[in-house]
């Protein structure tokens, strides 16, 4: 019988090399001599049992393996989990579980941070224990780590640093504080902010400019009474920010005259040409800084110019220039609608002029000139509007209002309750200062070195004075309180009662005004030119009316009127305009100076001096001043020497005037009899006559020279625009001032500069840098500062060039315009209109799609069909004040 061996069963039991829960002593019983652990097995119970105190932040069992002679040479601080997160980031991520142990979790951290372990240990997505510690250590832990050689800088696999986690797009609530330690830890290594923080600043700035934005844009509806459509859909997108789009580069000619190709034109046939102007014309809806129709009547032009007969430009152009006025003459009381075609009529001017191709027949034909009366016509009602609306509040707010109500209460005047006389006996006079008797019924005047304040009326000492003019009406006011007082009056709320019209409601008007053409994108030259004709015409009525009305031809109503006119010339320096502006205020300061020098001058010496610093003054408005003059009482009067001065002055004025009348009448009729001769002596035949639009442009003159030099130089970045003056009104030939006339509208002659777009006034950041320049010219306020510097423009030339495809919508006209929601219907009863006898290319011919570059030859002149509406329609928009006085001749 054979033997068989039989290995010995090892029925020991095997230890737990991963323990659920490990204690200090089993860990120590385990790695004793006495077991028989082999090194494998001893590595991997340490390193459970290590992971396991990180994941648990167990302070004991951890300082127990990195003590322990036998586990601390099994323990590897280079440990990493299937994820990739080290010791130190399993520890940190450990404060999720329970907060109340974060101080021995953050002492585990600090003895494997002491021990060696690496503190820019990244998992497999990049995060170190940095980047987990902003989130959820405290704030402690985290400076102990930037401060054992954590990086800041340390980058994610999405290129994001500790502090872009923190913050994002707004800091983590409860992490300001680690966010501010780990800006400090940064900015000292040189850093100036990183991607995160800028993209976080630009949004924040962007929120806080829109949310100006929209707050001006209330204001606007509220002043002006504009519809919220007008805004668009631009400003409810938050990525959308006008301010920060950079200026075009320099941009190349192509884009100014595009390649003859149908890229750049819009294809019509003449019968279409009304539905078109209905629909690109009349029924557009306007909208903030939308070119469409001045785009889309380029392309047409430039398809009727290149390829089609110049009848076909002709009607476009006619036709186009008939609808637009026709829309904003039938609109005159919506500033949208003006502001609008303004903007596009400029755009469309700037368009064609620009564009080599067919700038040239356009000139040659008028069409510039059509344009540019059209845009005139829309420049003068935008001022009309603006003229009636200041006309509404310019007596009560401009020449009624008393900002100093309290210093002026007690002035009284010589005229006043002057039927009470007899009650209180004749009126104490004062005694002249030589003693002689008062010549002629006229006081004497003191001889004073400057004009005595306004005293208030004397007290009377005797009894034939104590019913003296203040007594009595103070009796008359008690008496009548009681009768005029109405019951609700005594029950009314006095915070509910309105404030009385002040300059602040004028300059709020056209501030709205203004800041509305800023924001449409008008040409800065414009801009200027419009409020430099509002101004002057405020400066002529406030003149005419000061001087026609006796209550404010007086001292103290002069001084009045003085202060709020300077509200009007701070604003001017407040909107960035230039001074010249307010220069139209010339004449109204010299009145008003005039006013409140009259009872000063008292020597004949002294009346020379005056006379020649009012240079803006002619001898008939100072005669009438001073014929009309209010004294207060115990006020100066002026010598009759000075009188009789002024009597001549005014006597040989007169005469200059009808000699000046005279030769500018014989002059204007030697021109005419010099041209009516030529024109007999030289009859030119059909084709000798050159081609235009029939009328002869005028040389200009010198003054209109340098105000188109002016014009020019506002679009110089080097000049100053301080320095720009607006074109000079005529001189007035009598007493007042004609408010009617139009001071002319010139355009930059470089056409590119017609595409200009305004830019925005000064932030109140950029105030705040400025201010230190202030500070050091003590005689500089914020409105001269305003005034200085170079106008601010910028171009847009690829942008406002660019074209949607809605614009097709438009051009296929109203009718055709409703094949995109619905199918067309087609009559077969209908009629169509005949088509015009305009030359067309025959369809069946291989070249009806192939683009031919030809002009064709004008050998004639141009028909004479003119617009429907003439210029002179403009001439029936008057302002309030000129329909009152229809004497006064009508502006040309």
């Amino acid at each position: 019988m054979a033997s068989s061996s039989v290995s010995p069963v090892d029925l020991a039991v095997e230890p737990d090399l991963q323990p659920l829960y490990p204690t200090p002593a089993q860990i120590a019983h385990l790695l004793s001599p006495y077991v028989g652990l082999a090194p494998q097995q001893k590595a991997e119970l340490v390193s459970h049992c290590l992971m396991r105190a990180c994941q648990f932040g167990d302070m004991l069992i951890m300082s127990h393996l990195l003590t322990d002679p036998n586990a601390h040479p099994f323990v590897d601080l280079a440990k990493k989990e299937e994820d990739g997160l080290g010791l130190i980031s399993t520890t940190i991520l450990s404060f999720v579980a329970e907060s109340e142990r974060e101080i021995e979790r953050e002492e585990c951290v600090r003895l494997l941070v002491s021990e060696g372990c690496d503190v820019n240990s990244a998992d497999h997505d990049g995060w170190t224990p940095l980047h987990y510690a902003s989130l959820l250590a405290p704030a402690t832990l985290v400076s102990f780590l930037l401060t054992h050689g954590a990086s800041a800088f340390a980058l994610t696999r999405r290129r994001l640093t500790a502090l872009d986690i923190v913050t994002a797009h707004t800091i983590v609530p409860g992490r300001e504080d680690v966010a501010l330690i780990l800006q400090e830890a940064m900015r000292g290594e040189g850093w100036k902010g990183g991607r995160m923080e800028e993209q976080r600043r630009l949004i924040g700035r962007r929120a806080r400019r829109m949310g100006r934005r929209r707050n001006v844009q209330l204001d606007i509806e509220k002043v002006l009474g504009i519809s919220a459509r007008w805004w668009g859909d631009e400003l409810s997108d938050p990525n959308f920010d006008p301010e920060e789009e950079d200026e075009d580069e320099v941009p190349d000619e192509t884009i100014y005259t595009p390649p003859p190709d149908y890229n750049s034109m819009l294809v019509f046939s003449p019968m279409s040409l009304p539905d078109i102007f209905q629909s690109l014309i009349t029924d557009f809806e306007p909208s903030l800084r939308n070119a469409e129709p001045a785009n889309a009547l380029y392309m047409l032009a430039r398809f009727a110019c290149i390829n089609c007969d110049h009848n076909w430009l002709e009607d476009l152009i006619l036709g186009a220039c008939d609808a637009i006025e026709e829309t904003f003459f039938n609109r005159a009381d919506d500033a949208t609608t003006l502001i609008f075609w303004l903007y596009n009529t400029t755009v469309w001017l700037h368009l064609m002029r620009c564009d080599n191709a067919i700038n040239e027949t356009l000139e040659m034909l008028g069409s510039f000139a059509l344009i540019e009366e059209i845009l005139n016509s829309d420049f003068v009602f935008i001022i009309r509007l603006a003229e009636r609306r200041i006309d509404q509040l310019l007596d009560a707010a401009l020449l009624d209002y008393t900002p100093l109500s309290k210093e002026f209460e007690s002035v009284e005047f010589e005229s006043e309750w002057s039927f009470l006389r007899t009650f209180g006996g004749g009126k104490k006079k004062s005694p002249a200062p030589n003693g002689n008797a008062q010549k002629n019924g006229t006081p004497s005047t003191p001889k004073l070195g400057s004009r005595p304040p306004s005293p208030n009326p004397p007290a009377s000492t005797s009894p034939t004075n104590q019913r003296s003019f203040a007594s009595l009406r103070q009796t008359f006011s008690r008496t009548r309180t009681p009768s005029n007082t109405p019951l609700q009056s005594m029950f009314a709320d006095p915070a509910a009662t309105p404030p009385p019209p002040s300059p602040k409601d004028i300059t709020s008007f056209i501030t709205a005004l203004h800041t509305l053409l800023t924001l449409s994108g008008i040409n800065p030259a414009i801009i200027i030119q419009l409020w430099s004709q509002v101004m002057y015409w405020t400066a002529c009525e406030t003149f005419n009316r000061v001087l026609t009305r006796k209550k404010y031809i007086c001292r103290s109503r002069a001084v009045q009127i003085s202060m709020n006119l300077s509200v009007l010339e701070e604003w001017i320096g407040e909107m960035q305009l230039p001074r010249g502006i307010g220069s139209h205020f010339a004449p109204v300061k010299d009145l008003l100076t005039w006013l409140q020098s009259l009872s000063s001058i008292t020597e004949f010496p002294n009346l020379i001096a005056t006379i020649q610093t009012l240079r803006n003054l002619n001898p008939l408005q100072m005669r009438r001043a001073v014929r009309d003059y209010r004294y207060e009482v115990n006020e100066a009067r002026m010598t009759d020497e000075c009188n009789q001065y002024l009597a001549q002055l005014q006597k040989d004025w007169e005469r200059h005037r009808i000699k000046l009348g005279v030769e500018a009448l014989r002059k204007e009729i030697g021109e005419r009899e010099r041209d009516r001769e030529e024109g007999l002596s030289v009859s030119p035949s059909l084709h000798d006559v050159p081609i235009g639009d029939g009328r002869q442009s005028p040389v200009p003159s010198q003054e209109t020279s340098a105000a188109q030099r002016n014009i020019d130089a506002l679009f110089d970045r080097a000049w100053e625009k301080s320095s720009w003056e607006p074109a000079r009104a005529p001189e007035p030939l009598g007493e007042l001032l004609d408010s009617r006339h139009m001071l002319p509208l010139l355009f930059p002659s470089d056409p590119k500069m017609l595409g200009a777009l305004p830019a925005n006034r000064t932030t109140p950041e950029e105030d705040k840098r400025s201010s230190s320049r202030l500070s050091q010219d003590s005689s500089a306020s914020r409105a001269s500062f305003g005034t200085r510097g170079a106008m601010t423009w910028r171009l847009k030339t690829k942008k406002l060039r660019d074209v949607s495809a809605i614009t097709l919508q438009f051009v296929d006209g109203s009718r055709a315009a409703r094949r995109w929601t619905r199918p067309a219907e087609i009559e077969e009863e209908e009629e169509w209109e005949e088509l015009p006898p305009y030359p067309t290319a025959d369809a069946q011919s291989p070249d009806a799609l192939r683009v031919e570059t030809h002009f064709t030859p004008l050998t004639r002149k141009p028909s004479a069909r003119s617009r429907g509406r003439g210029s002179s329609a403009v001439e029936e928009v008057l302002t309030p004040a000129a329909e009152e006085d229809s004497d006064q001749p009508k502006p040309v």
